[in-house]
Parts: structure tokens; sequence; C-alpha cells
């Protein structure tokens, strides 16, 4: 009986050796000439999505998926009429992003990038749905567009974030412009400049900044607006910059508009977003390019190891970027703290560069 149960032992543990000792196929072993299908759905097409974009690519590149060679990617930015407004209504934005979804459910794409909060929030149920896989980028809040959390990305979704703290951004606003109290953003009904304004109001009340803010149309000009929250009614000290697509629009209109008024009126214009805005003398922010090259190193997980994106977290950069302008600091007659002097480095725009991490 003993000799029995120990010949029995001996043969499950034969058994389960080999299966103890699996390990996963190196790299080298994959089949190399297989070429991944990849879906890019946006919706809009301004220069910080394609930044986000260029990130991906580079990411994927450095893993080994080059475009026309192992990887085939069909790109869409949904375009709408600025002037007439129609596409811009949340209904229309809906049926154009659930319309591509549906063609992309039959192309069958090996993975698909949504850029953006609404290209996200509207078609990950789909996509879902027909199981493919979602990688997604440069939405400001990951819970906005339907994620469990800022780690989570829900079911078949993950991907990267532009999130930053923004009670630590407001902090380090505070630190250049201590005499500040009375913060005028502009926004629009962007999903992300919603969550901007709505984290900034939040966010600064417990450092004693009150952050007035004024919703307009992307349709409407900014200027009318910046005087109301400049004028004797709201008489704000200072202008942010939340992430909206509307600083992006019409070659970026609003953002140079809103820089000449604070030139013009020597107000301190800062950008909570790593967008061209000329005239800010202050950004802080998540860089596009390095966002969209985090979102690049999930999918590549997701195409050359066939990881589930249920498995992968939502990836941010985890110390803002901080860029300063420093003729615009000299022109406003600010100076930096010492500790953020100590940090800087000089880029080949002229700006100065602030290492947080040093």
């Amino acid at each position: 009986m003993q000799k029995s149960l120990a010949v029995s032992l001996l043969a499950l543990a034969l058994c389960a050796g080999p299966t103890l000792a699996f390990e996963p196929l190196p790299p080298e072993t994959m089949d190399d000439t297989r070429v991944f299908k990849v879906e890019v759905l946006q919706v809009t097409d301004i220069e910080p999505y394609q930044e986000a974009y260029n990130g991906f690519l580079k990411s994927l590149q450095a893993s080994g998926l080059v475009a026309g060679k192992n990887l085939s990617i069909n790109k869409v930015a949904i375009d709408f009429d600025i002037e007439k407004g129609g596409f811009w209504s949340r209904l229309g934005v809906l049926l154009r992003i659930r319309q591509e979804a549906s063609r992309i459910v039959e192309a069958k794409p090996d993975l698909v990038l949504t850029i953006g909060t609404p290209a996200t929030k509207y078609a990950r149920g789909m996509l879902a749905d027909a199981h493919i896989p979602l990688v997604f980028t440069a939405i400001a809040n990951p819970e906005d567009a339907g994620c469990v959390s800022l780690v989570d990305g829900g079911e078949g979704a993950t991907g990267s974030t532009l999130y930053t703290d923004m009670a630590d951004s407001l902090k380090l606003v505070q630190d250049v412009f201590p005499n500040v109290r009375r913060i005028g953003m502009v926004y629009t009904d962007d999903e992300n400049g919603v969550a901007n304004v709505a984290a900034a109001t939040r966010s600064g009340k417990p450092l004693g900044l009150d952050v007035s803010s004024k919703l307009v149309n992307k349709t409407d000009h900014i200027a009318p607006s910046l005087k109301e929250l400049y004028g004797a009614g709201r008489g704000v000290q200072m202008f942010a910059v939340p992430l909206d697509t509307y600083y992006g629009l019409h070659r970026y209109e609003a953002a140079i508009d809103l820089g000449d008024f604070g030139i013009e009126n020597k107000v301190p214009v800062v950008t909570l977003a790593m967008v061209r805005v000329p005239g800010a003398a202050l950004y802080v922010g998540a860089d596009f390019t390095q966002v969209g090259r985090l979102a690049g190193n999930q999918a590549a997980k997701i195409l050359q190891r066939h990881t589930k994106p249920d498995v992968l977290p939502i990836l941010r950069q985890e110390t803002p970027t901080v860029m300063v302008d420093p003729a615009r600091m000299a022109a406003l007659e600010v100076t930096l703290p010492p500790a953020m002097a100590a940090r800087k480095t000089v880029t080949s725009s002229g700006f100065w560069q602030i290492d947080l991490a040093k």
C-alpha cells in the first residue's frame, strides 16, 4: 500500500514538474512577421493631441513596433463645423463617436487608442463588448472617462492620464506669485476643462485662493470674458488656463488673445496644461508627449505579450513639468523663489525648465 502511494506521488510530481518550471517564451521567439492593426480615435485635431500621438508611436517603436513594417495604423479625428457648432452638442459628438466605434468593431483591430476624454468615454462600451483592447491617453481625469479610479481603467481598458495633483500645482503657482489671491479661468463644456476648473476651485480654497470661472461656447471670443473677470465685479489678479481644447482651436486664437490681454494689463497668465500660450509666465502640468509614451508602453505589452488591459494600471507622469518664460517674469517684475531658481535649466527655446525631482 505504501509502495503504491509512493509511486502515485512520484508520478504526480513528475507531471507537475514541467508546469511549475514553465516560463513565457522570450520576445525573440515571437512571430515577427505579423502586422498588428491599431485604430486611433479622437475628437478634434489639435497640437497637444498630436504630441500625445507622437509619444505613443515613439514608445511603440522603442518596443520594436514600427508603422509601415509590423504595425498598421488607421487614425480618425472627428471634425466638426466650428462656425455652425452643431457637432459640439453632446449628442452630436456622441453619435459621431459611436459611428466610428461601430466601424472599428467591424474592422477587428488588435488594439484601439483613444485620445482625449470624449472618444474614450463614448467608445469604450462598444469596444469592451467586442473584446477589443482599449488604450487611452490625454485625459485629465480617468473617472470622467468611465474608469473605476485614477489607476483602474475598468473592463478591457488601460492607458495614461494627464492627471496631476491640482493642490500641488496651485501651491507651486502660489510660491511664484505669493500676492495673488483671486484667479480667473475661462473654460467650455470640454470634459477635461470642466474637470480642471472644478479641481482648481476645490483645491484653491485651503490655500486661500479664490477661483472665478466663466463658461463659454467654443465659438465665443475670449476677450469679453476676460474683461468681465478682470473688471471691478470680480477683480481677478491672475488668469489660469485649464486643460481645454478651446485654447487649441482656431490656431490658438483664445490662447494668443489671453496672452495679449495679460501683457497689456500686466496680469500674470499661468497655464495648468502644457499647451502653447504666448504670454504665459508659468507652465505647470503633464507633458503630452511623455503621457503618450506611457500609453505606448501599455499598448506594447498588450500587443507583444498578449497582456490583458484590465491587469495594467493607468499610468501618469509622477512629477509635473514646470516651465518658465523669463521674459514674461521680468516684465511682471517677478523673480523665482531661490529653491526653484537653483533647479532651473535653460531650454533651446530660451525658457527655463524647473526640475522638481532634484
